[in-house]
């Protein structure tokens, strides 16, 4: 099921203030450059992923309300590891954000870019404590080749909603009113083929600018963090 992250929102997500308050508290854990460098952990854990210029650090860092708790680098294609943030009341966090390496800039040397790739495939599609993902689209762009595959990779762990996805229609200030509404409109439907019938789906306009969608999107991870969904049943092969 495709809906806007108002729809989901208004479906019992918690207070705004609340959610923004809990995602203020991002503090960074660890990184890795494999997966079997990652920590094992029962918390739910949201991975940011997209394109290398859409907008995905700088999405955690507004949420955040931190500016560079992610680095954000005028280069795309910088972010070479895997980042955890741990988010929730300091002694005892609820949640980790993911900042999974970008894909897609043509610049990065080929064999570095497989080999993200590859570490971020393997994540998606086996880490057991995935609870969520957010992927940033830049919506003056819509959905690339390579956005569609990425949707094909996570699609059997969506199915039944063991993992849910929001996707974050990224520097949608910079459109005017009729494009945005026409952007939102072109994503839902290409979700609603391209994603299991019973998956938890969630879109939404944003601009880390201009603060666009920050609040609906704090609302939605909230929710994902809370007493979670367990994972799909998958042997855990992303530790050691």
């Amino acid at each position: 099921m495709t809906r806007t992250a108002a729809a989901a929102i208004s479906a019992g997500k918690p207070a705004a203030k609340t959610s923004l308050a809990w995602a203020h508290s991002a503090r960074f854990l660890t990184t890795a450059a494999r997966l079997d460098q990652l920590p094992p952990t029962d918390l739910a854990e949201i991975a940011f992923v997209g394109r290398s210029n859409a907008g995905k650090s700088t999405a955690i860092n507004r949420l955040a309300q931190q500016k560079r708790l992610a680095f954000a680098s005028r280069t795309p294609g910088r972010t070479q590891h895997i980042n955890l943030f741990a988010v929730g009341p300091k002694d005892e966090p609820n949640a980790l954000f993911v900042d999974l390496p970008g894909y897609g800039y043509a610049a990065v040397e080929r064999a570095a870019k497989l080999r993200w790739q590859e570490v971020m495939a393997q994540y998606l599609a086996q880490r057991r404590s995935l609870s969520g993902v957010v992927l940033m689209i830049d919506s003056r762009l819509g959905f690339t080749d390579l956005d569609q595959q990425l949707l094909q990779l996570i699609a059997p762990r969506l199915n039944g909603g063991a993992v849910r996805l929001l996707v974050l229609l990224t520097k949608s200030d910079k459109l005017t009113r009729s494009a945005a509404a026409q952007a939102l409109s072109a994503a839902q439907a290409l979700l609603s083929v391209s994603c299991p019938e019973h998956a938890d789906v969630s879109v939404s306009l944003f601009s880390a600018l201009k603060g666009m969608g920050i609040d609906d999107a704090a609302m939605v991870l909230h929710a994902w963090a809370q007493p979670a969904v367990a994972s799909a049943a998958l042997p855990d092969q992303t530790t050691t």
